[in-house]
Formats: structure tokens, sequence, C-alpha cells
């Protein structure tokens, strides 16, 4: 059989992650769009759900044919944790796909999206899987403190979480995703929106992870596991500023155009 252009995937093998990619991307956009609609609702005071995953599920259940979309949802997240998995076994795509760097990062994000596939699919068969961010957060923090150096440990987490936030916000800006995307084709003002959406969705995306592991650095400074936040109190957190609900607004509205670039990233990406 004729190898595929990694050199290491076979063409059908190719295809099939390329297809799992795509599906994961256009649901990691539902979800983004989802949370960022809940956020804005928030910012006006306009709804009882949390801006979370769990919020965003809710209120897809509530509507008609919803628990067949949120079946839809967890598959689509498998899909997302079989292409990363590939990109760790075989390489992503681009000439540094294959350094250990990357490798790395792919086994990360393929372990994160698989828990992520699991909540989802504990939800849609009624098992679970519908507590909150914060929750999850408070409990998760609680018991990391009790371990021994839990508080570095902790410390440790929120740092990392907040260096992945400025990666993304400086990748955003520097449009480090055009690399990823064949976008060179488009028309020019669909290649222009299509940068726009990458970078002001981006860096929203940036300030949350940022936000995030801003506030578990301050649980783990003040050994308060009711100091952790998840998504949700990070987004509220945001209205706590002196400029209000208005940069929650912006956030919120950032975190919506970042979902539809994961839809464009599920039509133009490399993979």
């Amino acid at each position: 059989m004729e190898a595929s252009t990694s050199g290491t995937r076979t063409h059908g093998t190719h295809a099939v992650v390329a297809v799992a990619a795509r599906c994961g991307l256009a649901t990691r956009g539902v979800l983004y769009v989802l949370v960022g609609l809940l956020a804005l609702q928030i910012a006006f005071g306009g709804t009882g759900e949390e801006a979370d995953r769990s919020g965003a599920l809710s209120e897809l259940a509530g509507r008609p044919y919803g628990r067949v979309l949120v079946w839809v949802i967890g598959i689509g997240l498998l899909a997302m944790t079989l292409w990363r998995l590939s990109e760790a076994v075989f390489g992503a795509a681009g000439p540094d796909g294959r350094k250990l760097t990357k490798r790395v990062a792919s086994a990360a994000r393929a372990v994160f999206y698989a828990v992520l596939a699991f909540s989802v699919l504990s939800f849609a068969v009624g098992a679970g899987g519908g507590r909150s961010s914060d929750e999850q957060s408070r409990d998760v923090t609680a018991k990391v403190l009790d371990a021994p150096a839990g508080q570095w440990l902790v410390a440790l987490a929120g740092i990392a979480i907040a260096i992945g936030g400025i990666v993304i916000i400086v990748g955003a800006a520097r449009l480090g995703f055009r690399e990823e995307m064949d976008i060179g084709h488009l028309p020019e003002r669909v290649r222009q929106g299509v940068e726009a959406l990458g970078v002001i969705g981006g860096l929203a995306r940036g300030a949350v992870f940022t936000a995030a592991g801003g506030i578990l650095v301050y649980a783990a400074v003040s050994f308060d596991p009711g100091k952790a936040k998840g998504l949700d109190d990070t987004l509220r957190s945001f209205a706590q500023t002196p400029a209000g609900p208005w940069l929650l607004v912006v956030v919120a509205t950032g975190l919506v155009l970042f979902g539809v670039f994961s839809w464009a990233m599920a039509a133009w990406r490399r993979v």
C-alpha cells in the first residue's frame, strides 16, 4: 500500500485521520460558540446556565433533538482524540510535526479530549458528566492540596495553564495558525476574514486560559481550594473588573468567533 505524505501513514489511515480531525474541529467550534453565547447572556443577566461545557450541554439537551446532538458532540470529541493521538504516534502535518515536543503536546491534547469526550458521553447516557467546571475544579484542587507538596503542584499547574494562555495569545497575534491552514488559494477577503477570526478568537481564548491559570495560582498561594474556578467562574470574573460586564462581552464574543474559526479550521486545516 502506498505511503502517505508523512512517510509513516498509509493513504487510507491518513484519510480516516483527516475526517476525524475535521469532525473534531467542527465539534470544538460548536462548544466554543455555545459557551460564548452563554457567557454573553450572563453578561446581560439573561441566563441561569453556567458558561462552561456542562452549561452548553444542558442548553443543547433542552432543544429539539438535543440529546441526539449531545451524542454527536461526544462522538466528535472522540474523533478529536483520535486525531491528536495519531499526531502523537505518527507526527503532525508540517516540517516540524514529528518533533518530540510536538508529539508530547499532541499526546496531552489527546488525553484532554478523551476526558472531555467521556464526560460528554456520560451526560448523554444520563450517567453523570453534568457537574460544572467550577465544582470539578474545586474538588480536584482540594484533593491535590491535601497531597504531599500539593500546594506546589497546584501552583505549577496554574503557572503552566497561564503560560499556555500567553502562548495562545502570542501565536494568535503573530498569525501562527496560517502555517497550519491551506487558505492561500482563497479570495483575499475570505482569507482576511479567516485571519481576523483566528486573531480575535485566539486572543479571547488565550485570555481565558491566562486568567484561569492566575486564579489557580492564587488558590495555591492562599491554600484555599474554594478560590479555584472553572470556566464559568473564570468568565464571570471578567465582569468583576473595573470594565464591568463589557469586558465579559468582549471575551465572550471572542469565544464565539473562535468557535467560528474552528469551523474554518475544519474546512482548511492541513492534517
